[in-house]
């Protein structure tokens, strides 16, 4: 039995357990005829060109056409022999693309200025600007000081005290709770949120760091930001609700076509 040792002998054996299965799960469906069009042609150039930033050569793009032949012959025995079945990624990746298709449909002309018009009135409040803080701090360090705490205290009373280096920036621009919140914790944000602007320092204030005296240098309450300053972001807010819907409305019709059979209710639970 040494010739099932051979590495060619067993090469030639899976070939032959291929090709006669993939005669045997043949579908009549998948048809041996590949044509190429002009359009196809000039599809495969066109990609070239946007990846390499020149047309293809005479023999580049018989290399292209090559490809894609080898591909679409490799593709459809893959088909024949249910390659494809019960496949987690390439059924997602066929689930992806169909979503892609229905939203490029839904989304293929270009939205109506009064339809974007009365979408950014129908969701105001997406465009709302919560309020805004610019400040600028002391920092006073728990590592470096016996009490942080009482020398925040002493630098309102006496501005020449100096504070100790700090890793972020000394002054913030515009900022709203939630920025602030990121920088330097939530209760420091809720605290300086609810001084007003003064030319004096204020505090202390205690944060994830340590302590700080705060002057905040202006302040702006909630407001709505008009349309002509967020058109590109109701646009493309206005494309992805459409594209949603569009999908919903896909799927809706199609499961109505469908019989779905679920076992009992207790073989699920």
């Amino acid at each position: 039995m040494r010739w099932v040792k051979d590495p060619l002998v067993v090469f030639v054996l899976v070939g032959a357990i291929v090709f006669i299965g993939a005669e045997w799960l043949a579908e009549d469906d998948i048809p041996y005829t590949i044509n190429l069009s002009e359009p196809d042609i000039q599809r495969l150039s066109d990609q070239w060109q946007l990846q390499m930033q020149r047309p293809p050569t005479v023999k580049e793009l018989r290399g292209l056409i090559d490809q894609f032949i080898k591909e679409e012959i490799y593709y459809r025995e893959a088909q024949r022999l249910g390659l494809d079945n019960n496949d987690t990624i390439v059924r997602r990746r066929m689930v992806q693309k169909l979503t892609f298709l229905t939203e490029d449909i839904a989304t293929a002309r270009p939205a109506e200025a009064e339809a974007l018009q009365d979408y950014y009135e129908q969701h105001i409040d997406d465009y709302r600007l919560p309020p805004r803080l610019s400040f600028r701090h002391r920092y006073f360090s728990i590592d470096r000081r016996d009490n942080a705490e009482a020398d925040a205290r002493s630098a309102l009373r006496d501005p020449a005290v100096k504070g100790d280096p700090f890793m972020l920036q000394r002054e913030y621009a515009q900022r709203n709770q939630r920025e602030i919140g990121d920088l330097f914790g939530r209760d420091f944000a809720a605290h300086i949120m609810t001084l007003e602007p003064a030319d004096s320092w204020q505090g202390p204030v205690k944060s994830a760091y340590g302590w700080h005296t705060v002057m905040v240098t202006a302040a702006w309450p909630a407001s709505t930001e008009p349309y002509q300053n967020v058109a590109d972001r109701v646009a493309s807010d206005f494309q992805q609700t459409v594209r949603a819907a569009a999908n919903a409305a896909y799927y809706e019709d199609l499961r109505a076509r469908y019989q779905i059979n679920l076992p009992q209710a207790d073989a699920v639970q």
